[in-house]
């Protein structure tokens, strides 16, 4: 989910100069964003080689890092944001990872596939799971590991004691706030620890 408008919604909700750790954060191309148009400084973390290796070619500071061992190597609040960009759903232990978010960072932006937007629905009225863009896989090869709609996000975050700061979806580069549990293909979430 790196377009340009994306990452432009994402990078309003980052603080001028702020320090920011992107969990999952692929080719670096967000980071890479966010320091060229936001001033900031941080890591990203990812697993893959091919990802590691792009995260250099921008001149991104990445760790190599298996998510599902945590985040121990980070003192608390050592990072002002801590970006989850599509990286949630691919979790075991998604919640853990969202505590650990709240932990290291002041801040936290969470986005991810928001299985109950109104195509999914239907697709699964026809008794098929969906494909669409933003989950382009088949039920049988896809890599989420889980799914999520936006009003389960908010459940677990009250859960775990998260404020949240904003809330919305996006659909095709729009930011959707009147019903986006429905209406947006991703949902995206702005906290702060409670």
């Amino acid at each position: 989910m790196s377009d340009q408008s994306t990452m432009e919604t994402i990078a309003r909700l980052v603080p001028q100069g702020a320090r920011v750790l992107d969990l999952g954060c692929g080719d670096g191309a967000l980071l890479a964003h966010l320091q060229a148009t936001r001033g900031c400084t941080g890591y990203g973390i990812e697993i893959a080689d091919a990802n590691v290796l792009a995260c250099v070619q921008r001149g991104v500071d990445v760790i190599q890092l298996n998510l599902e061992e945590g985040l121990a190597m980070f003192d608390d609040a050592s990072f002002d944001v801590v970006l989850q960009i599509d990286t949630l759903q691919h979790l075991r232990n998604a919640e853990t990872m969202l505590r650990e978010t709240a932990r290291v960072g002041r801040r936290g932006i969470v986005a991810f596939p928001n299985f109950a937007h109104w195509p999914n629905r239907l697709s699964v009225l026809r008794g098929r799971m969906p494909v669409t863009r933003r989950l382009p896989y088949q039920w049988y090869d896809t890599p989420n590991i889980r799914v999520g709609t936006f009003k389960d996000f908010e459940a677990l975050a009250r859960k775990n004691g998260l404020k949240i700061l904003d809330a919305f979806g996006l659909q095709a580069g729009l930011e959707i706030r009147a019903f986006p549990n429905a209406r947006a293909s991703t949902a995206l979430f702005h906290f702060e620890r409670g």
